[in-house]
């Protein structure tokens, strides 16, 4: 091993006096070691010291590792794409809303199980100034859980006991910034540079203003502007989201070093899957709009190997919500990969457009994309999360049809609301802008289908119509290669919580609108299939199963679209192992056919009954799913 590989190798030990898990460790850490040199130097002028900092960093979090996770990793290690597995579905939750604390989330993983999860995402749940957290993405203190959820030991006993039912535990790691309570943010308010050099401060508003002139605003209604004055410093502080988020200069090593180290002791109490939230932003660079530049991609790519090295059973999923030519050079190379997942939010976007539309046009076009990118390619795949709904479609290829932007993105959302005549959907509005009209949509998926409003009109038959419509939703996120993930309240068709309305700390905001507290009650109805729990609950797990039960959903399969010369008819085709499933979805609210020719055998996976995939009748928002084997 060379000189300067001493602190990262320490190999000068006796041979007979290394752990074996040491060994590996070692290993790992040799593996990467010349391209994690390469690429820390390239980043930061050669900065010797830091990178030994940066490389005994990671062998202090390793020693730290519990022998359990340990085991943990050794297992993951031996199937390396375990997460790619037809068997996988995951579920996202916010703690307080779902059970109170994390040790209520624990009594409740029966349920979890009972509900198919093998992947649990726990929305933020670290130490945030109330009233100013972004919905816990202000953290005040990485190691530190907000008290009213529990402690560290609380979040490392939950994931520990995840792992003994086979469940991995997701958690976000906010990258971009701090709260302005972070102890870093607090002495530097106090004048220490060392901690104002951990942010981006200025003296006045030259510099600022150089980078308003090309920087996008990310909240132009409710936080304009990408810089705050703050009047304890006497200084201008950069903060992209929200006046209370500074961004951390990432161009600072100490800041990279010190916020790995702040993931791995997340990983090392448990956390499995590290959702990288707004990575995208991390670098700045005056001059640019301070969005995916390059030295992004390299920081990801070192704290990948980080991850390899210290807790290889540990993923990192890329929260970049932007289009796909923005979107996929995160996955890296197949040779040198940056996150294991990212969220597929386009194809997220295109499925609600085409329930405002009607018209699968865009989904099929957005869906070729994606089935062209190679299989190790994987994705996230949902139809809700915490978030908005946000319209970045391709326009360009929407435009042959006549739909412009500005006033598409007005329907989409006059749909979505209810707004518009005949639309059941009951949505909202969020961070709406009249002058540039882009406002983003919330709701569940249960309000948006448009039960809630069948519900509150009484009328039986709608709702069984607005239940097959969600049904069908989901199917369709189950037919997709990749990881399916559900929102917590979405396996019983949970609606809108209007209570956020009367909450000062939330009613600014309306993502709180899909935010409720779970509510158990309804859960208990999941038992009686003539509610719409039971109906929803007892539906989505058959999907499941059978999903569990056929290779053709691996994330292998060769995808491709299905010509049903209906533009209210979407097909999907795949193929592995000897089957082949053809997958019909009409988003029209009227019967139609898919006149499709397909010469095999087929039956209908749901009925189980043969059935002809030749012109195929679908009932409206209903699906299909034809399966044919091949000896």
């Amino acid at each position: 091993m060379k000189k300067e590989q001493v602190s990262a190798g320490r190999n000068a030990k006796k041979a007979g006096n290394v752990r074996p898990e040491t060994a590996a460790f070692e290993r790992r850490l040799k593996a990467h070691y010349d391209e994690m040199k390469w690429l820390y130097y390239e980043l930061y002028s050669s900065d010797e010291q830091a990178f030994s900092y940066f490389c005994d960093m990671l062998r202090r979090c390793f020693d730290e590792r519990p022998d359990s996770l340990r085991k943990w990793d050794a297992k993951r290690e031996q199937v390396p794409g375990w997460y790619r597995g037809n068997e996988m579905l995951g579920m996202q939750m916010y703690p307080g809303a779902f059970a109170g604390t994390l040790k209520g989330v624990e009594s409740h993983l029966d349920y979890i199980s009972e509900c198919g999860v093998n992947y649990l995402h726990l929305m933020p749940l670290l130490l945030s100034p109330a009233g100013r957290s972004d919905g816990g993405y202000a953290v005040a203190d990485f190691r530190k859980v907000q008290p009213e959820y529990g402690t560290m030991e609380d979040l490392a006993e939950l994931s520990g006991e995840c792992h003994s039912r086979g469940i991995s535990v997701c958690l976000d790691f906010v990258m971009n910034h701090t709260s302005e309570d972070h102890e870093w943010a607090k002495r530097a308010r106090a004048g220490e540079k060392e901690y104002q050099d951990r942010y981006f401060f200025y003296d006045d508003w030259s510099v600022p203003g150089e980078f308003e002139k090309t920087v996008p605003q990310v909240f132009p209604t409710t936080a304009p502007g990408n810089f705050t004055w703050c009047e304890e410093a006497g200084k201008v502080v950069m903060t992209t989201f929200y006046p209370y988020q500074w961004d951390l200069n990432y161009a600072n090593p100490t800041v990279f070093n010190d916020m790995t180290e702040n993931m791995l002791y997340l990983c090392n109490h448990g956390v499995d899957i590290v959702r990288l939230d707004a990575t995208p932003y991390i670098w700045k660079e005056l001059g640019t709009n301070c969005r995916n530049l390059p030295q992004v991609h390299t920081l990801v790519r070192l704290m990948r190997m980080a991850v390899e090295a210290v807790c290889p059973g540990t993923l990192l999923l890329g929260e970049i919500v932007m289009e796909p030519s923005k979107v996929v050079p995160y996955f890296g190379t197949v040779e040198k990969p940056e996150c294991h997942m990212l969220y597929n939010v386009t194809t997220m976007a295109s499925t609600w457009h085409t329930v405002a539309t009607h018209d699968v046009r865009l989904l099929k076009h957005q869906l070729g994309t994606v089935f062209a990118l190679p299989k190790e390619y994987t994705f996230l795949n949902y139809l809700r999360c915490h978030d908005d709904i946000g319209w970045g479609l391709d326009y360009d290829f929407l435009e042959q049809f006549g739909m412009q932007q500005v006033p598409h993105k007005k329907f989409l959302n006059d749909y979505l609301t209810g707004k518009l005549l005949g639309s059941d959907s009951r949505g909202e509005t969020y961070n709406d802008d009249p002058r540039l009209g882009d406002a983003r949509l919330c709701g569940t998926t249960a309000s948006l289908c448009g039960i809630e409003a069948a519900e509150y009109e009484q009328n039986p038959e709608k709702v069984k119509v607005k239940i097959r419509l969600d049904r069908m939703l989901h199917a369709f996120l189950f037919t997709q290669s990749g990881l399916p993930i559900i929102y917590s309240g979405d396996e019983i068709g949970q609606l809108n919580d209007y209570g956020y309305h009367e909450d000062p700390l939330k009613w600014d905001d309306s993502r709180y609108i899909h935010r409720g507290d779970f509510d158990w009650e309804a859960a208990e109805l999941r038992k009686d299939r003539t509610t719409r729990q039971g109906e929803l609950f007892s539906g989505l797990r058959m999907l499941e199963a059978l999903r569990t039960l056929h290779p053709v959903f691996e994330n292998a399969a060769d995808t491709w679209i299905v010509e049903t010369w209906n533009d209210r008819v979407l097909g999907i085709g795949r193929y592995y192992k000897g089957e082949k499933l053809i997958a019909l979805f009409n988003f029209s609210e009227f019967d139609e056919t898919a006149w499709i020719n397909e010469v095999e055998d087929y039956t209908d996976l749901i009925t189980g009954n043969p059935r002809e995939a030749k012109a195929v009748g679908v009932p409206a928002y209903d699906f299909a799913w034809l399966l044919t084997k091949f000896e």
